[in-house]
């Protein structure tokens, strides 16, 4: 199991292993952790929000494509 947790721990970027270890040195109790808790939400939302426009304009993209109609030529 720790092998494991060590090569999860590779791949955290610098600045979430700050807080991470941050975190465990406060306890994760103060203010400060209660608004970067809200903050991360926030972003997830904004990401969700970009996410779902995106997939919004594929699918418009879509349903356009599909009311297109094929031209018959004639090949001699």
């Amino acid at each position: 199991m720790d092998n494991e947790k060590q090569d999860n721990e590779k791949f955290i970027c610098p600045v979430g292993r700050f807080f991470m270890d941050l975190e465990k040195m406060t306890g994760g109790k103060s203010a400060f952790f209660t608004h970067m808790n809200r903050s991360r939400l926030e972003f997830l939302k904004a990401l969700k929000s970009l996410v779902d426009a995106k997939i919004e304009d594929v699918e418009k993209k879509a349903a356009s494509k599909g009311t297109q109609k094929a031209t018959k030529i004639e090949v001699e």
